[in-house]
């Protein structure tokens, strides 16, 4: 395929490319602004101009360095095969594709995204949108030759983003509601998809009726979608196997799978929890769930909460935490609509464990909340710490209180307390955590007190 009429450079090898702030020459969606959001609609194919590449508001050229601005991607295609459950497929793609340009990165989905375009690609002449618009076209039609006709809008205009912004998430809302009510019980197959490896090599996203994908833009029939039009791409089916924890969500196959597609890294997956064997998560997740151990329960945060949540930390720093294809006990990038689902986090308590969500997040899922917790589950309006939480928790008898009385219970006796003690500087410790080693090298420990017990 030729991009010779292209300023830079377009190839996969592109795909895990990162723009830090200091090297962008301009921003597109992301945090700082509202509203963004992109969608691909399938047409008649009269109502499509194969080719046409349309800009409403700024071009790239028009824009300051450094500044921010909203945007919009609406991809509309036709072809006699299209159906327009392949809507949320094809818009998948438009991650791929656009990190396929050198110099421009793409993040996240739908009404998430998250673009840079880097000073260095700039001053090589890709300066308009025109160039991402036909490098998508081509792109398109070469990977998925169903389409026929592919026409692009870009809109950077504040206003008209907003306006089809609010379309767009009826769009989004529709498709989620109609996978609602099927069971993973009921079906043979997940799907697996892999369009996040070029960020997070080890991770695979396993696909259920009742567990989205972590980014929230693929569901369990986009994923059969998907791999009808392209059965060699990277959305596939996995055959389920034998369910070998119904709880917690562990199926023979999907570790079968998992195994292979990550280079023999994660040899397990249960589908369900937080904690053991959790899925991994890539960076596009919508949110994260979090263990509080001061509380013993979930917190939740999303990608557009601006603040601290209630254990001090950050959205982004939570996100380093727990991206990169590991699994991280305790950390675990979710959907939004995952926290719909009657299956999310069943082995850790589902709702009875969630003790603290964001308010915007809150109002979204309300209606899939049991009644009786919605109140007892503060918010950043309610609590700002995990003493403030505590008391909250306690306040109004959430379930997570039975918790702290049932592990109290469970305590050994206290032993006697030596005296206050520093011990330090030594040259390596070791423990045993959560059954790993830990060494501490050239630690200074500090201690209130310090307990010894005899080993039997």
């Amino acid at each position: 395929m030729s991009f010779e009429d292209i300023p830079v450079d377009v190839g996969v090898i592109y795909e895990g490319e990162r723009i830090r702030w200091k090297d962008t020459f301009v921003e597109l969606g992301g945090p700082r602004v509202e509203h963004k959001f992109e969608l691909v609609r399938v047409r008649p194919l009269d109502q499509v101009e194969d080719g046409k590449i349309t800009i409403i508001g700024p071009d790239l050229k028009d824009m300051e360095p450094k500044s921010t601005h909203p945007l919009g991607i609406l991809v509309e295609v036709a072809g006699k095969e299209l159906e327009e459950e392949m809507e949320g497929v094809f818009e998948r793609r438009i991650h791929e594709f656009i990190n396929y340009i050198q110099g421009f990165m793409h993040l996240n989905q739908r009404y998430d995204i998250h673009l840079r375009l880097s000073m260095a690609s700039f001053n090589k002449g890709l300066n308009s949108f025109e160039y991402v618009g036909k490098v998508m076209i081509r792109l398109y039609k070469s990977e998925i030759p169903i389409i026929e006709k592919i026409q692009v809008t870009f809109i950077t205009d504040p206003e008209k983003v907003k306006e089809l912004y609010q379309e767009a998430l009826k769009v989004y809302e529709a498709r989620d509601a109609r996978i609602r009510g099927m069971r993973d019980e009921d079906v043979d197959v997940f799907y697996g998809c892999t369009l996040c490896q070029s960020f997070a090599p080890t991770h695979v996203c396993v696909i259920t009726p009742q567990r989205y994908a972590n980014c929230g833009a693929i569901s369990w029939l986009d994923g059969r979608a998907a791999s009808r039009v392209d059965p060699k791409g990277p959305i596939f089916v996995i055959e389920k196997g034998e369910c070998l924890d119904p709880i917690k969500g562990e199926y023979e196959g999907v570790n079968k799978v998992l195994k292979e597609k990550s280079g023999g890294v994660i040899e397990r997956v249960w589908l369900y929890t937080a904690f053991g064997y959790e899925h991994t998560s890539c960076g596009c997740f919508e949110a994260i769930a979090f263990y509080i151990p001061e509380v013993d329960g979930l917190g939740i945060i999303d990608r557009d909460f601006k603040g601290k949540a209630v254990n001090g930390l950050t959205f982004s720093a939570i996100a380093d935490i727990t991206a990169g294809g590991t699994q991280v006990d305790g950390f675990h990038g979710i959907s939004i609509e995952y926290m719909r689902s009657p299956k999310f986090l069943q082995a850790d308590g589902g709702w009875n464990r969630i003790v603290w969500v964001p308010k915007r997040v809150k109002e979204k899922v309300k209606d899939f909340i049991p009644p009786e917790l919605v109140d007892k589950i503060p918010t950043e309006e309610d609590v700002s710490n995990v003493e403030e939480l505590k008391e909250f928790l306690k306040r109004v008898g959430h379930p997570v209180v039975e918790r702290w009385k049932a592990l109290e219970e469970a305590k050994p006796p206290e032993e006697k307390p030596a005296e206050e003690a520093v011990i330090g500087p030594l040259p390596t410790v070791t423990a045993a955590v959560g059954g790993f080693r830990v060494i501490f090298e050239n630690a200074r420990i500090y201690a209130d007190r310090v307990i010894i017990k005899r080993i039997k």
